[in-house]
Formats: structure tokens, C-alpha cells, sequence
């Protein structure tokens, strides 16, 4: 049954596949979605909120995840701000929205007076993409780490969020939390790094993959060993094992005022594929 007069609803599980044919359009942008799609069946239980679907003439045509982190998929300006006007119709639940500029503008400029001012806002951030070997000599020392690897592991991974993010992930009692996410990303084999000695000097960490796709997060080198070119070869080993081990393509997202890291990407072989933008609350 359809809940508004632009047809949208909550997706269920009877929607799975019609949903993953969508997000397979472009399985790279939306290797997130799919991955929480494939993942929870749709079942909100599992999603920890809704997959929203908006219809036309009895087709879907877009589609948003709409959780802790809110993702357009597929989306039009014009979806954007339908997907809008029904978010402003219950309470916020979203602490980041984030996907292609053309859908996340839109949308925020729909709920932004009720929604109110948001703790940061980043408009351009490259979506990059790795399709082939890097170009590059990989990081030999690079490996996935293990439980044994956790007290060393886990402070890095607290000084990478909390200087990404701009607040540490263990404000209001999050430690307990994160360091299960931490555990979860290694148990995966999902968590990279090398060691020189018992000190970390590089790390990044796989968020989401599908069979199609795996998508980059958390790359960090402490600041005392920076400019050493630690972190491009550190992520052609990385994306080396990703593509062999998990998905065949690799992605990630990074701000456009942060050149370093770009340069290092590019000198992997990364290319741009889309522009995103992220709103935090």
C-alpha cells in the first residue's frame, strides 16, 4: 500500500530483489545500500529503521536508506525532495546523510529549517574508484590484523575517527561500542595495517562490500610518520588484497580539501567516479 501521494512506502523483504536490481545500476555508488540490503533482508529490525522505495507507474525508481545513516539511492533532486517531505513527517533518526551531491543537496535544503544546524557539512568529497591493479609498488608488511592486534589497533582507530569526524567515537560512553565494531571489521577480515615493531605506522579498514564492490574507510598514518609515503603503498597492498580477497572493485570517499590523501590516491590509481556530500548532526 502506498503511504503518500507520491508514492512512497516502506520496503520489506517482498521488495529485495526489485531493490537490488535499482541499486545495481551503479553497484559502486551504492555498495553501501546494497550491502545493508543483502545483509537485513529490508527487515527493520535488522536495518535499524526503513528502506524507503519511491514509485512510478508500478516501478521503482528510487530508493532511501533511512537509519542511523541516511543514503539515497538512485535519486533524483525531485525523489530527494519527496524522500524529504516524508522524513519531516516523523523524528529525526539520522545522524549523517550522505550519498551523491545531486540527491543529498536537495534533500537537506528540504529539512534543513526543521531539522536545524548541523555539526559540520562537507559539500565536496571525490568518490574514487579502483578497477585494476594499482599502479604502484604495494606495502609488503601490510596484513590483516587480528585479535591479537586490538590494544594497539583499537587507539588508532579512536585518533582516526576522532580527528576525521571531529568527535571521538567513545563520547558518551560509545567505547564499549566501537571496540565491537573494531572486533566485527577484523573478525571479518575487513581490517588492515602494518607494524614496525609494536607501533602501527598505517591502517584502513573495508566499511561495506558486496560480490560487485568494496568500499574504503578509516585510512590513517599517525601524524609523527607522515610524508613518508607510508599511505600509498599502504593502500595499494590494501586494495590489492580487497580485490583478491573480497570485491574486485575498490572505492572510497574522501573531502576535496584534503590533498594529501588525494595525491596519495591517485598515485595508487584511483580515479573519480562522483561527487558526495555528508551532513553530521
Amino acid at each position: 500500500m502506498l503511504t503518500t501521494r507520491h508514492g512512497v512506502r516502506a520496503l520489506t523483504a517482498a521488495d529485495l530483489e526489485e531493490f537490488l536490481e535499482l541499486a545495481h545500476q551503479d553497484p559502486v555508488v551504492n555498495v553501501f545500500a546494497i550491502h545493508r540490503a543483502q545483509t537485513t533482508s529490508l527487515e527493520p529490525r535488522w536495518l535499524g529503521g526503513e528502506m524507503w522505495g519511491r514509485y512510478e507507474g508500478g516501478q521503482l525508481v528510487a530508493a532511501c536508506h533511512v537509519a542511523a545513516n541516511l543514503v539515497p539511492v538512485q535519486a533524483t533532486a525531485e525523489d530527494a525532495s519527496v524522500f524529504a517531505e516524508r522524513a519531516l513527517g516523523r523524528r529525526r533518526t539520522a545522524s549523517t546523510i550522505v550519498g551523491p551531491q545531486e540527491a543529498v543537496a536537495p534533500f537537506w535544503e528540504a529539512v534543513r529549517p526543521t531539522w536545524g544546524a548541523p555539526r559540520d557539512a562537507r559539500w565536496d568529497q571525490r568518490h574514487l574508484v579502483l578497477t585494476g591493479p594499482p599502479e604502484v609498488e604495494a606495502d609488503p608488511a601490510v596484513r590483516a590484523t587480528t585479535r591479537a592486534d586490538l590494544e594497539v589497533l583499537y587507539p588508532a582507530c579512536v585518533a582516526m575517527y576522532t580527528e576525521e569526524v571531529g568527535v571521538s567515537p567513545e563520547t558518551g560512553g560509545g567505547s564499549d561500542l566501537y571496540r565491537t565494531r573494531v572486533l566485527q571489521l577484523i573478525s571479518r577480515g575487513w581490517s588492515f595495517a602494518r607494524f614496525d615493531g609494536d607501533e602501527l605506522v598505517f591502517k584502513a579498514e573495508v566499511a561495506c562490500a558486496t560480490p560487485d564492490a568494496a568500499q574504503i574507510q578509516g585510512v590513517w598514518v599517525p601524524p609523527h610518520r607522515r610524508g613518508e609515503g607510508l599511505a600509498i603503498s599502504g593502500m595499494a597492498a590494501v586494495a590489492q588484497l580487497v580485490s583478491r580477497q573480497i570485491a574486485p572493485t575498490v572505492s572510497l570517499y574522501v573531502n576535496d580539501w584534503n590533498l594529501p590523501a588525494r595525491r596519495a590516491y591517485e598515485r595508487v590509481g584511483f580515479r573519480e567516479t562522483a561527487r558526495f556530500a555528508t551532513v553530521m548532526f
